[in-house]
């Protein structure tokens, strides 16, 4: 996968289609990523040590991640990916837009 855990990304398809976030949490296994503040929904959830009151809690869900974009950290516009070996011979991410690595 080419997006990572704090990585920003933008949402290019679906209900929040054009909102910004960062990312929280990854599934390689599954090809899908969780953002903060993107695909809310609601969780009837039952009283507990975690959550003492209960009710219905709003948490992220999960979005697949082919319906979102990196952020490029220069332009600050959506970018797609390309991998570079440096002289080390390790491999880095860089944006296709600007050309400039992201951090790792």
């Amino acid at each position: 996968m080419r997006v990572k855990k704090g990585d920003m990304v933008v949402v290019v398809a679906g209900n929040d289609k054009g909102k910004e976030g960062k990312v929280l949490k990854v599934f390689p296994d599954k090809n899908r990523i969780i953002v903060e503040k993107i695909n809310m929904i609601k969780r009837h959830t039952r009283a507990s040590r975690d959550v003492p009151q209960g009710g219905i809690i709003e948490k992220e869900g999960s979005i697949h991640v082919s319906n979102v974009m990196l952020v490029c950290p220069t332009t600050g516009r959506p970018t797609r990916i390309g991998k570079e070996i440096l002289s080390d011979g390790s491999r880095a991410r860089v944006s296709k837009k600007s050309g400039e690595m992201l951090n790792d």
